[in-house]
């Protein structure tokens, strides 16, 4: 589920569940056309993903986030008012055995097995160097002038640090989170915890959003729920959510064929 929020006059959030992928991509960059970068990153990701069923997850992830720059720098090209637009990007990708997380930003990616939440990606922010470094309390983040500060994202730059592609231990059963900053600044872990828990993922995803809402809505809310289960191969495309949903958004969606 993705939704504006209470506070945004428009959504720059995009993201992707499908078969083999899950994505969320939090644009930034205002009147620079967030809804554009987010929307591009999370459409090439996406199609590349789709398009490479049961191939190295590692070798789609990192084919997968060079696709994504590159729109982003074409968009940028394009239209010089988008200078300075760019994107976070959280995502998953499984090849039937094994599954991979590509993470830029302050999108989270979580991890949910018998009662227990972990967070597999680590925040990209200024004030998590700070944490890092022992400069700052964990506790204090949530007052700390710049917690919005993101020091990495996809901006076009083909000399950025690229995304962080992990392993992910995962087995049969595992539940997985991803989501936007919308749900994290405004939900605390152990809330988020108990609501990723309840009933099948739709519903989880809806509760987990609605919280945000509640709690204020003051930033666009991205939730992508997901259980880890056996099955056939599966074909189909996936549901595109926010920004990716329109898809005037897209920069050169020719140039990268979904499924």
């Amino acid at each position: 589920m993705s939704d504006v929020g209470r506070v945004r006059p428009h959504n720059e959030d995009s993201g992707f569940v499908g078969p083999y992928v899950a994505l969320v991509a939090d644009g930034v960059g205002g009147a620079a056309a967030g809804e554009v970068a987010s929307a591009t990153a999370a459409y090439a990701v996406s199609a590349t993903a789709l398009g490479r069923p049961g191939e190295d997850p590692e070798a789609v992830m990192v084919a997968a986030a060079e696709a994504a720059r590159v729109s982003v720098r074409r968009g940028v090209q394009r239209d010089l008012d988008r200078l300075g637009m760019a994107t976070t990007l959280t995502a998953l990708v499984c090849d039937g055995a094994r599954v991979v997380l590509g993470h830029v930003g302050d999108s989270r990616a979580y991890r949910y097995r018998s009662g227990e939440l972990v967070q597999l990606s680590t925040d990209h922010t200024y004030v998590q160097q700070m944490i890092d470094t022992g400069r700052l309390r964990r506790e204090a983040v949530g007052t700390h002038p710049w917690r919005n500060v993101v020091l990495r994202s996809i901006d076009g730059d083909p000399d950025d640090e690229g995304l962080d592609v992990v392993p992910v231990d995962a087995v049969l059963g595992d539940r997985f989170l991803v989501c936007s900053d919308g749900l994290t600044d405004l939900v605390a872990d152990a809330r988020i915890a108990e609501l990723v828990a309840a009933g099948d993922p739709c519903t989880a995803a809806a509760a987990l959003t609605e919280a945000a809402l509640e709690a204020g809505g003051r930033d666009n809310v991205t939730c992508v729920v997901l259980d880890l289960v056996e099955g056939p191969v599966s074909a189909g495309d996936g549901e595109l959510l926010g920004a990716v949903g329109d898809r005037s958004n897209i920069v050169d969606e020719s140039s990268v064929r979904l499924g």
